[in-house]
């Protein structure tokens, strides 16, 4: 499919052989064994070289699998919370949260409203403030809060600390699974302000 009438030639070793027309480039690739493939055609002449070009697409598609086996995915986690929630269930979805954080995956926190509670879009914003005072060693809050006749909703991405894993995670700062969990008494509080 090479259209040029001279091009110029590199071999496998990708040492120029010269300019040749086509029907002598493609005589010692064949001669070789190997395909002859255009790799730069705006050049003037265009550059072709001789090359397994099976070997190529495969080496290429190695390099493309391992640079993707680096990436870390990160996923859009959601909790939902109503405005009425007890202090237990406000802690065990918190919990959550934080989890999904430290694992590096963003969250949205989505309080539903029914019935009245729509007219009351306050009383969900208050529990995201709390959520994101809870969570804010972990956090931090990616844009404003989204309001829909239903729900009042944010998106939390994870805070990038300095310090590494194994650091941040051995301090149990306040606000962390291991702080939330505290002595083990049950606290039949309910949530303050809402």
């Amino acid at each position: 499919m090479i259209r040029a009438r001279e091009i110029r030639v590199l071999d496998d070793e990708k040492k120029q052989i010269g300019v040749l027309s086509v029907p002598e480039a493609l005589a010692i690739a064949r001669e070789r064994g190997l395909d002859l493939v255009e790799i730069a055609p705006a050049a003037n002449p265009p550059v072709c070289r001789i090359m397994d070009y099976g070997k190529f697409l495969y080496e290429l598609h190695k390099k493309e699998h391992e640079a993707k086996k680096h990436q870390k995915q990160v996923l859009v986690k959601e909790i939902k919370l109503r405005p009425k929630i007890s202090i237990h269930d406000y802690t065990f979805k918190t919990k959550h949260i934080l989890r999904f954080l430290e694992e590096g995956n963003k969250v949205k926190v989505t309080i539903m409203l029914r019935g009245r509670e729509k007219s009351r879009p306050d009383l969900g914003i208050q529990v995201l403030e709390r959520v994101k005072e809870t969570v804010k060693a972990f956090g931090k809050q990616d844009g404003g809060v989204r309001r829909q006749d239903w729900a009042v909703s944010t998106l939390l991405i994870p805070v990038k600390t300095g310090t590494g894993g194994r650091d941040a995670k051995a301090k149990n700062p306040p606000g962390s699974p291991q702080a939330l969990q505290g002595d083990g008494e049950k606290k039949d509080t309910p949530l303050e302000g809402v």
